[in-house]
């Protein structure tokens, strides 16, 4: 007999009723070190004071009046992203699976408008980019896709860093190129500052638009306000959405005037994109995460976790395999099966999540205390250690 809920996640055997900082409490009262943020979405942690006012206030005030009228919180938002980023201007969605449905449309537009048959949009094996039809189509892998055809149309599918391929792909037919600065799905695998600039050279060679999906690696996880700034180049059109909103359901697509020149009035919406209180979240989230003094102490705090993540590993040669990322976007190589890490930290008291190719992740609130890195590692240590004595 089927679950009220759709049966669709294999969840864990864990059911959390309140949680504060980088802490979570289980309905028994176990209480949970959080290294996994909701998925790189509680940005500031659990129960954010600041967030929780600005909700508040907000939701005293006015939920809902989508987008027939003005939005004064939308608005104030929006231009914040304008001010701090390379965008000329931004669309609200709920998530970032629907900032790629977007992304997909607004460059296909484009192409449109200017009356060339462009349509077709490269994208890399490993990648994610949400679960809707264009979203599994961009990805392509069979994990994604089987079952789910007819597949729409118009991706060409690269191997990650197969620059040979991609330089014999790219032509004056291709649309866009989309590409996450840093694989959070697949791997934490992040594109080198080089090959971030040459691709950027590569789309302008042949008027390529230039898609980023900075959904995971965006909003202050690199150490940067967005992972293509340490590569010193600009998209054409960006994907945002998880931390933004700080745990509110929130997304967005910012664009340059120029490739966002196909989206007038009526070719998008979302009667909820935008809504009062994600936006007075998400404005609440871009005061603190933007501000530079808080970016310098995520690097610091990324520093010290990538220290002590390398202790880890030469520890435990057996389980662990290498670290890799970008700031508080960390995954762990393993030589072990990634979900008995992941298993074995239930049982420490630490949460993680699992990626692909055998890694874990690990992307804490970035605001998480000196002290509860050195708690995250040592409960990790202790996971490591749990599972080497069920191997010996």
């Amino acid at each position: 007999m089927i679950t009220s809920i759709l049966p669709t996640y294999s969840r864990a055997p864990l059911t959390f009723v309140s949680g504060e900082g980088s802490w979570l409490t289980e309905a028994d009262g176990r209480r949970f070190l959080d290294l996994g943020a909701g998925i790189a979405v509680n940005a500031l942690g659990h129960a954010n004071p600041a967030l929780v006012a600005a909700l508040t206030e907000q939701a005293g005030a006015l939920w809902h009046v989508s987008n027939l009228y003005n939005i004064p919180a939308q608005q104030k938002l929006a231009d914040m992203l304008v001010e701090k980023t390379f965008a000329d201007t931004v669309f609200f969605t709920n998530s970032g699976t629907e900032a790629c449905e977007l992304a997909v449309k607004m460059a296909r537009k484009y192409w449109y408008d200017k009356g060339e048959d462009r349509t077709e949009i490269i994208t890399f094996s490993g990648s994610f980019h949400g679960r809707s039809s264009a979203g599994i189509a961009a990805a392509g892998s069979e994990k994604m896709t089987k079952g789910f055809g007819p597949l729409l149309p118009g991706f060409t599918h690269l191997e990650f860093g197969d620059h040979d391929a991609l330089n014999a792909a790219a032509s004056d037919k291709i649309a866009a190129i989309m590409v996450e600065p840093v694989q959070g799905e697949g791997g934490i695998r992040p594109l080198p500052d080089a090959c971030l600039k040459g691709l950027r050279d590569l789309c302008d060679q042949h008027g390529i638009l230039m898609i980023l999906d900075e959904v995971q690696c965006g909003m202050g996880r690199t150490g940067k306000l967005f992972a293509h700034e340490w590569a010193g180049v600009t998209p054409d059109i960006m994907m945002v959405a998880k931390g933004i909103g700080g745990g509110f359901p929130l997304g967005a697509v910012l664009a340059t005037e120029n490739a966002a020149s196909g989206m007038t009035a009526g070719t998008h919406g979302s009667t909820y994109g935008g809504n009062p209180l994600a936006c007075a979240v998400g404005a609440k989230v871009m005061e603190i995460v933007a501000d530079d003094a808080f970016l310098a102490e995520v690097n610091r705090k990324a520093g010290l976790l990538r220290q002590k993540l390398e202790g880890l590993i030469a520890a435990h040669p057996d389980v662990f395999e290498a670290v890799r990322g970008s700031g508080l976007m960390l995954g762990l190589k393993c030589k072990v099966p990634n979900s008995d890490v992941v298993s074995a930290g239930f049982a420490q008291g630490v949460l993680t999540v699992p990626a692909a190719d055998n890694v874990v992740r690990l992307l804490p609130a970035l605001n998480i205390a000196d002290e509860d890195i050195g708690t995250a590692v040592d409960r990790i240590d202790a996971a490591a250690r749990q599972l080497q004595g069920a191997d010996a």
